[in-house]
């Protein structure tokens, strides 16, 4: 949720969406996780809270007169939600045993990458690609948290994955 994100101090404004920051919003998420462990005792409460938002949860818990996950009824999203992460758990641990044979050469590559700081607006993310000597569905892909085509900067700045150019 938007109001969630900007609590934990990702910016979300119709140009940049950090909820989509792989880095920013990965620690985000561990910090709301450890909070939801801490005010509900349990990583599975956490974890549902994380889905359905702490307030929610309080709110079914008061509501059912209970304290354990499991005894809860939620809406079917978040009812589905820990045991869909469980079975993605499960078949990672052991992908073989569940019909999944990845090797190697199925995996996609990395491409190599460059970090630049932004200080100031990018009026077309296209043509600022094009200077880079990338293109603009490149330039996205590396930086999905790029909502519109420009980047405004006021008083900040931001960094930017860009492909290595040989």
């Amino acid at each position: 949720m938007a109001s969630s994100a900007k609590e934990y101090g990702l910016e979300v404004t119709n140009d940049v969406d950090e909820r989509y920051h792989l880095q920013k919003a990965t620690e985000a998420a561990c910090e709301y996780l450890l909070k939801g462990h801490a005010q509900f005792g349990s990583w599975t409460m956490a974890a549902a809270a994380y889905n359905r938002g702490s307030n929610g949860i309080r709110r079914d818990l008061s509501k059912q007169l209970i304290s354990d996950y499991y005894d809860m009824h939620l809406n079917s999203e978040t009812a589905r939600y820990i045991f869909r992460i469980l079975a993605f758990k499960t078949i990672i641990e052991n992908p073989k045993l569940y019909g999944y044979h990845i090797e190697n050469k199925d995996y996609y590559g990395n491409i190599p990458t460059t970090s630049i700081t932004v200080d100031s607006t990018i009026e077309n993310i296209s043509v600022y690609a094009s200077q880079l000597g990338t293109n603009y569905h490149v330039l996205k892909s590396l930086n999905p948290w790029l909502i519109g085509n420009e980047l405004p900067v006021d008083n900040k700045s931001y960094t930017i994955k860009a492909p290595l150019v040989n």
